[in-house]
């Protein structure tokens, strides 16, 4: 069974830095993709970013310039980079991997919760 293992998330101060970690049970490659999406009160989830095992990566409008995914794939790990974060930024992050094949099939964390106040 597979298992996302989040960690990373808090409270920060806007303009404040966190970073996110995603570990996987099994190996990162026996995914098509990995990333972040992030639910606020009130609203849908939202995709954050993804990245492909090829290495290209996806990032939303909102946090283009100010976050960066990457991968460890030793470590079966996924980050996320926050930078220069606002209280717009606050929600909780569900970490997210996907498999291709005759249907999509994705799998969740347990999110973790990302709060921006002063």
């Amino acid at each position: 069974q597979v298992q996302l293992v989040e960690s990373g998330g808090g409270l920060v101060h806007p303009g404040g830095s966190l970073r996110l970690s995603c570990a996987t049970s099994g190996s990162i490659f026996s995914f098509n993709s990995m990333g972040w999406y992030r639910q606020a009160p009130g609203k849908p989830r939202e995709l954050v970013a993804h990245i492909y095992n090829g290495g290209s990566t996806y990032y939303v409008d909102s946090v283009k310039g100010r976050f960066t995914i990457s991968r460890d794939n030793a470590r079966n790990t996924v980050y996320l980079q926050m930078n220069s974060l606002k209280q717009e930024d606050t929600a909780v992050y569900y970490c997210n991997a996907r498999q291709y094949g005759v249907k999509v099939t994705n799998y969740w964390g347990q999110g973790t919760q990302v709060t921006v106040s002063s």
